[in-house]
């Protein structure tokens, strides 16, 4: 499963160190990997993975790729970080609040 989340259109960007920084004050242990093919942030001990977008370290929008059968399913801190950033949901529906 995934959950996608964005800036809204009238917010500004995050840099990737504010959204690791989220992560980790919602008690997570996020770590940022740079790659070719996108940027990614994991969470120690567990299968679930954020894809992140970023044009020259800012952020705007993420997928959430939510790992099966998590012992400690992270996925209402992952939510409530993005929250605090000001960020929301999105579906085939449009945009939705996290909090």
């Amino acid at each position: 499963m995934q959950t996608v989340v964005q800036v809204p259109g009238s917010n500004e960007p995050n840099t990737v160190r504010e959204v690791v920084s989220a992560l980790k004050k919602q008690k997570l242990e996020a770590k940022h990997e740079a790659k070719n093919w996108g940027d990614w942030i994991h969470l120690e001990g567990c299968s679930t993975v954020i894809s992140i977008e970023s044009m020259r370290g800012l952020a705007s929008s993420a997928t959430i790729e939510h790992g099966e059968d998590e012992r400690n399913d992270p996925t209402l801190a992952i939510l409530a970080a993005f929250h605090k950033l000001g960020w929301v949901g999105m579906d085939e529906d449009g945009e939705y609040p996290l909090g």
